[in-house]
């Protein structure tokens, strides 16, 4: 809660400045608008159902991706860890596809499914499955090899030792991939909403895309203001719990 008040507070010092500084003439309205303007946007945009609506979709469409991202990653990550030839072909395009920027899935996907959801989803599981599995890799291998001898001495083997054992010894590191996995399947959606345009439902990238269509700017940063309290609630709301449970259940914390 002190972390809350703290930051609602520097973001009303930062907003009731930025006001102050376009009052005065510091900058042209049309280029960065008053807070108050972008504020009476999302209240009309919410207000509406549009904002709700495209964060609906959004959320769907992440969610989705995520999930599929994840349940592909991570097997990947284990095989990789456990198998040298695994590490050296899989794990070798895995490190090479995670430096190529999500928007570049963007054309492929556009080629192979068109103007649909499938190109959506296609582009955040690409964003997101590598980074998964190069963090359960490199938590796996960074375990202690006791674990892993132990484990076979009472009769542990192959995928028990992959699924019981390694796997929930490196669940901390796995979390922080897990976590920087739903920053890539952000930027990975929001690269796709923006380029793909389809009917079936408007989310946040679309938004984002019209409101640099029509010059905008209350509405390209209210939706950026939106977009980023979306990630600071999943934050608080899925990981930040999590982490504090992993630090206590193995000895972190007192």
């Amino acid at each position: 809660m002190k972390r809350a008040l703290t930051f609602l507070a520097f973001v009303a010092v930062i907003g009731i400045l930025w006001e102050s500084l376009v009052a005065l003439g510091a900058w042209r309205e049309v280029l960065l608008p008053r807070p108050s303007s972008i504020l009476r946007y999302l209240a009309h945009a919410f207000l509406d159902g549009s904002l709700a609506e495209a964060a609906i979709v959004t959320a769907r469409r992440l969610f989705m991706g995520y999930a599929i991202g994840i349940a592909t990653g991570l097997p990947l990550g284990l095989l990789t860890s456990r198998f040298a030839i695994a590490r050296d072909s899989i794990g070798v395009v895995a490190l090479g596809l995670q430096t190529l920027p999500s928007v570049c899935w963007v054309p492929i996907a556009l080629l192979w499914f068109g103007q649909t959801e499938a190109a959506m989803l296609f582009v955040v599981v690409m964003g997101t499955t590598w980074s998964i599995l190069l963090a359960t890799e490199a938590g796996v291998r960074s375990l202690p090899p006791v674990y892993l001898r132990a484990a076979r001495t009472m009769g542990s083997k192959g995928l028990h030792t992959m699924f019981r054992v390694l796997l929930p010894a490196a669940l901390p590191a796995i979390v922080s991939g897990l976590k920087q996995g739903w920053a890539f399947a952000w930027r990975s959606l929001m690269a796709a909403e923006i380029f793909v345009t389809i009917l079936t439902g408007f989310g946040l990238g679309h938004l984002l895309h019209y409101g640099r269509e029509l010059h905008a700017m209350d509405q390209v940063l209210g939706v950026m203001a939106m977009i980023v309290a979306v990630g600071l609630l999943a934050e608080q709301a899925l990981f930040g719990p999590l982490e504090r449970w992993l630090r206590v259940r193995w000895g972190l914390l007192g």
